[in-house]
């Protein structure tokens, strides 16, 4: 991964936790405007995730907002061009490429999460929400109709009456809020939120990356599904996994596995 790669006039910036690391920061970087996103950024949002899935150097990838807010939604200023148009080509669309994205994303959610923010932050897998973050469906308020899956996503996660209250009132989610409800999966201060993100993707980053992949496939297909089919596909999964395991590649997980046992404990 290259040290920084910007993109849509350093709008979107993707960068390396650190020197070296497997862990990609993205960034969306319009701070006086509350991180609300144009057509070209979003655009270079989802170029950014497609570059990252196909980086063999990248294990697992933060996405976050600079200053006051994660992403405020949509600039309402190129609504038209935005709505109107619509983000056709899939390879253009972010939520569809951070759905495509083979990697783990963890959201580091500080401040607001509107709208198209909220879509935004339900494509990630995991979320770590500041004190302050809240996370606000607008669509009804301004006659916007939802496209990046909040009207179905969210009532998945916190059950459908919440999630009717939530869409057509227009009334946030705290970050206590979404702890209990079981959206979000941590709570630190909003100085933190960076850091603990980017320390649940080391922590994955340590495990096997190509295992990681296909556990979160597994899981995130299997949610599409209902049980007796899901228990279905990971035993399918499962089954090709093993048989393409070579008498190698076994000795090298027994090896792994017995070394383990002298290594200190995650953090996590």
């Amino acid at each position: 991964m290259d040290a920084t790669s910007p993109d849509s006039g350093d709008l979107i910036l993707v960068e390396p936790a650190k020197p070296g690391s497997p862990v990609a920061v993205v960034t969306i970087n319009r701070p006086k405007a509350l991180n609300a996103l144009t057509r070209p950024m979003m655009v270079s949002l989802a170029a950014a995730f497609r570059r990252l899935d196909a980086d063999d150097g990248v294990a697992a990838v933060v996405l976050a907002g600079r200053g006051r807010a994660f992403c405020s939604g949509v600039d309402l200023t190129a609504a038209e061009e935005v709505f109107k148009g619509d983000v056709k080509d899939p390879a253009a669309d972010p939520v569809v490429q951070m759905e495509r994205c083979r990697k783990p994303i963890v959201g580091a959610i500080a401040g607001f999460a509107v709208t198209a923010g909220f879509e935004i932050a339900l494509a990630c897998d995991i979320l770590v929400a500041g004190r302050s973050a809240k996370f606000i469906d607008t669509h009804a308020k301004f006659g916007i109709f939802p496209s990046w899956g909040l009207s179905q996503k969210l009532s998945r996660i916190v059950g459908p009456n919440r999630a009717r209250e939530v869409s057509l009132t227009c009334i946030p989610i705290t970050a206590e809020m979404g702890e209990k409800w079981g959206l979000v999966n941590h709570i630190v201060d909003d100085s933190q939120v960076l850091s603990k993100a980017i320390e649940v993707c080391e922590a994955i980053a340590r495990n096997n990356r190509n295992l990681v992949v296909l556990y979160k496939s597994v899981i995130n297909d299997g949610l599409q599904l209902d049980l007796e089919h899901a228990r279905a596909l990971e035993k399918e999964r499962a089954h090709d996994y093993y048989n393409g395991m070579t008498k190698e590649q076994f000795a090298s997980m027994q090896k792994f596995i017995q070394g383990r046992g002298s290594k200190p404990p995650s953090k996590l």
